[in-house]
């Protein structure tokens, strides 16, 4: 298992200490979810709406992009 995993409520890395998904969880998730990017989009997904529930103050547009526009 990954140290590079979200602490809640921050979505700051408990790897590396920047915000998560950090670079190196990307790489990660890129290679765990080779051949599968619908299945990376749902997990993506899925943190992006728990990360807007618990950081309300930032924009959703950054929010978004910080989870999803990454991968594309």
């Amino acid at each position: 298992m990954t140290a590079h995993r979200p602490v809640r409520p921050s979505w700051i890395c408990a790897g590396c200490g920047l915000s998560w998904p950090c670079e190196t969880r990307r790489r990660e998730l890129l290679a765990e979810y080779a051949g599968a990017r619908v299945s990376l989009s749902v997990y993506l997904a899925t943190c992006l709406l728990d990360a807007m529930a618990d950081l309300p103050q930032d924009r959703c547009g950054d929010v978004y992009w910080r989870f999803m526009g990454w991968w594309r």
